[in-house]
């Protein structure tokens, strides 16, 4: 009963669908990305084909443009069921946080992150209200040149690249990447982005979950990239598929099979076995299984005209040898006439075996034709009996949910209130609790002073909640039972990084130390440097130099001949030697 009435107020009970779409091409401060705004398009006439009741798909927004349109598409998803975000441009993570860079932004520090971009728990808080899911799609992981120009304010500052990793507080929300957590994405070579394709080719199949359309996604993406690109989805949906696009109802009740028609007026004509009426059907159905059949048809009763024609011409010389036999014709003409017999009886034969042929291949395809009709019987019944029982289930499963929830508010009636523990017990199970999420590294001791308070406040900014943090409460106490892990990131000093749930101090191998991003630097070499005292002890030695005699060496001279030259041997110098032709002396070779 319930079935059937879904079933009959149709679209009036279908769930709200809402989707806001973003496109950020045209960056004033950084080179103009080419394929957000085509992105955008494509994704939003996706959900437009897909049957959202309302879809904005806004472009080239700054700052304000992006607040002001997240803040209308809040109040739009207070009455939604489902709540759909899709950003494609720049993103930036900074110390754990991801923010999404409007056109006009100009990030020259990384304390203007804060000013210029927008955060993305902003987004997730637009999505918040929505009844069944909660999803928000990033294309926004590409490789950010406000990154690489930005400075750094504080050295211990992390700006990571890509997008950091987002667990979701609120249930039914899911957060998918276009790549993985710390790494960037493709634009790709054509129109739109490997991602934005896979998307459209999957998300809206009908009755499709979620987590396996992000699971093809991530398929096509990766394959398309040469597994360079892997997107990501964060969160988790109950045990429930939940569809993008729900499936369609199949309407109750037996549906005409549009061959019935065409294998009525065949069975006419093969009852009625007419060469004009298979022509007839084949005016009528030209194409088609049945087409065929009839063509088969024809064959035959060609074949036949044949065999009936050779089997006249058969007779007639037949009787025409006779006759010539019986008048006493001349011997030629008899041995014409037996000739001629036997020509048409060998063309009866030939006709006689192709019209077997054509038999044979009449009622192979008259079987096949059985078989095929009968197939298709077995198949439409086992449909509609896949049918019906789909339909039994869903008639049983609301009968059990609407059971399941009566007998919970029973039991919510029956039970107690849970009585309040005394204030001082209360605070003390507080700060238990914001000590195993990681907000507060004091001890638990009943005291709710301001270290407290500043704890519960970094839970709020962290988990998505707005609890009074001047004092201990139960709200406080259940929102932090609620969540079973870490929420507050791990703080380190400087030379430190997170390990799990502490600090290990960062290790480099030789010839590295850690610089001021706290990571591993290569050690920059040492250049010399000129001091005032090595240039004194220069000058000094030079000054010696210069003053000291000098010392006897080799003289560095050369002599020449007819024999040419050589250096002047050792201890030897060049001086007036005497000559034997004449009184006067030359210069040559004198040794000690």
């Amino acid at each position: 009963m319930v079935f059937a009435t879904w079933l009959a107020c149709g679209p009036a009970c279908a769930d709200k669908r809402v989707a806001l779409v973003i496109g950020n091409s045209a960056y004033k401060n950084a080179p103009r990305l080419a394929n957000p705004v085509n992105d955008a398009g494509l994704v939003g006439g996706m959900f437009r084909n897909a049957g959202f009741d309302t879809v904005e798909i806004r472009l080239d927004l700054n700052a304000s443009e992006m607040r002001r349109s997240l803040r209308e598409f809040a109040a739009r998803t207070r009455d939604a069921d489902m709540a759909v975000i899709y950003y494609a441009g720049h993103g930036i993570e900074l110390d754990g946080s991801n923010y999404l860079v409007p056109t006009d932004a100009m990030l020259e520090t990384d304390g203007d992150v804060l000013d210029e971009t927008v955060a993305l728990d902003r987004a997730l808080y637009a999505v918040e209200p929505a009844k069944q899911l909660r999803l928000v799609i990033l294309d926004a992981c590409r490789d950010n040149p406000f990154a690489k120009t930005m400075k750094r304010t504080l050295a211990s500052r992390a700006i990571g690249g890509g997008l950091a990793k987002v667990e979701p507080t609120s249930p039914n929300t899911m957060i998918a990447f276009a790549a993985k957590a710390g790494s960037t994405a493709s634009d790709g070579d054509s129109r739109n982005s490997p991602f934005a394709v896979a998307l459209t080719d999957h998300l809206p199949k009908p009755g499709l979950d979620l987590r396996k359309a992000f699971g093809f996604v991530r398929d096509d993406v990766l394959k398309k990239t040469g597994n360079k690109q892997e997107p990501y989805v964060y969160g988790s949906l109950g045990g429930s598929d939940v569809p993008l696009v729900p499936l369609r109802p199949v309407a109750a009740g037996p549906q005409a099979n549009p061959q019935d028609s065409v294998r009525k007026d065949y069975e006419l004509a093969l009852q009625a076995g007419l060469r004009e009426a298979w022509e007839a059907f084949l005016q009528t159905y030209p194409d088609g299984f049945y087409a065929n059949l009839a063509r088969v048809q024809l064959k035959k009763i060609a074949a036949e005209e044949d065999r009936t024609v050779a089997t006249e011409k058969a007779r007639l010389a037949e009787q025409e040898k006779a006759r010539l036999a019986t008048e006493r014709a001349q011997k030629a003409e008899q041995e014409k006439a037996a000739a001629a017999a036997k020509a048409a009886e060998e063309a009866r034969i030939a006709a006689e075996k192709a019209k077997q042929i054509e038999q044979a291949k009449a009622e192979a395809a008259e079987r096949d034709r059985k078989a095929a009709e009968a197939a298709a019987a077995k198949s439409l019944a086992e449909k509609r009996a896949l049918e019906k029982a789909a339909t039994e289930a869903a008639t049983k499963q609301a009968a059990d949910k609407q059971a399941a929830d009566a007998e919970s508010r029973k039991v919510a009636a029956l039970s107690p209130p849970p009585s309040s523990p005394p204030p001082g017990d209360l605070a003390k199970s507080v700060q238990s609790e914001l000590r195993r999420v990681g907000c507060l590294s004091a001890a638990a001791d009943g005291d709710w002073n301001a270290a407290s308070q500043r704890s519960l406040t970094l839970f709020n900014k962290y988990a998505g909640t707005q609890l009074d943090a001047k004092l201990a409460s139960v709200d406080a106490l259940d929102a932090l039972k609620a969540k079973p892990g870490r929420v507050c990131p791990l703080v380190c000093n400087f030379g430190f990084k997170a390990d799990g749930d502490q600090c290990a101090k960062i290790t480099c191998r030789a010839g590295y130390h850690v610089g001021d991003d706290n990571e591993c630097e290569k050690v920059p070499e040492k250049k010399p440097v000129v001091t005032r005292e090595d240039s004194k002890r220069r000058d000094q030695d030079r000054k010696e130099a210069e003053s000291a005699a000098p010392k006897s060496q080799s003289s560095g001279q050369m002599i020449c001949n007819n024999a040419g030259c050589r250096p002047v041997a050792k201890g030897c110098h060049l001086g007036p030697v005497p000559n034997a032709n004449a009184s006067a002396k030359i210069t040559g070779e004198v040794c000690n």
